[in-house]
């Protein structure tokens, strides 16, 4: 697909779309890639910029003050703590990188972004040799893996790990 980008025609991925409906006859819409989109208007540009300046910061804080990441560096062999708050709580890591990830996307923030990998730095350390990334299931509940899908939120967690990654790839292109 070509669309044009401050007047000049360019060709996009299609991991730079949210989603891709280009080959499908039935769609009516089809989609802009997200760097296309820049916020400069009055309305949406300053709640962009209070995004990424003080909310999303904010809220790093909060998953810090509440142990969220910690729970990463604890797995990772970092450092020595219990696990902390509930048996979910990776999500909200997770969801919180998607979150900066998309913000990013058109408007780029350098200290958001490195604030961004670095807690990817954390959560890649803590995944385990085989492949599993849960923190509550690290260490004493090893064994408990996979037993109770229906309460223990371990494919919620995955499916939110999944998103963020997938957010952050189509707005870096950094894998």
């Amino acid at each position: 697909m070509s669309y044009k980008i401050n007047g000049e025609s360019t060709q996009m991925g299609l991991s730079t779309f949210v989603v891709d409906t280009s080959s499908s006859p039935y769609a009516k819409l089809h989609p802009v890639p997200i760097e296309a989109v820049q916020l400069k208007d009055l309305f949406w540009a300053p709640r962009l910029r209070l995004l990424q300046e003080r909310t999303l910061p904010t809220q790093h804080n909060l998953c810090e003050e509440t142990g969220r990441i910690s729970n990463f560096r604890r797995a990772a062999g970092m450092q020595s703590c219990d696990f902390q708050g509930y048996f979910f709580n990776d999500s909200d890591v997770y969801k919180w990188i998607e979150a900066a990830a998309f913000s990013i996307a058109g408007t780029r923030n350098e200290g958001l972004l490195s604030l961004v990998k670095h807690v990817v730095d954390v959560i890649v350390a803590a995944q385990e040799d085989d492949g599993y990334l849960d923190t509550y299931f690290t260490f004493d509940r090893k064994k408990e893996r996979w037993t109770n899908l229906r309460d223990m939120h371990e494919l919620y967690c995955a499916g939110h790990f999944m998103q963020a990654a997938i957010a952050l790839y189509r707005a870096t292109g950094e894998s």
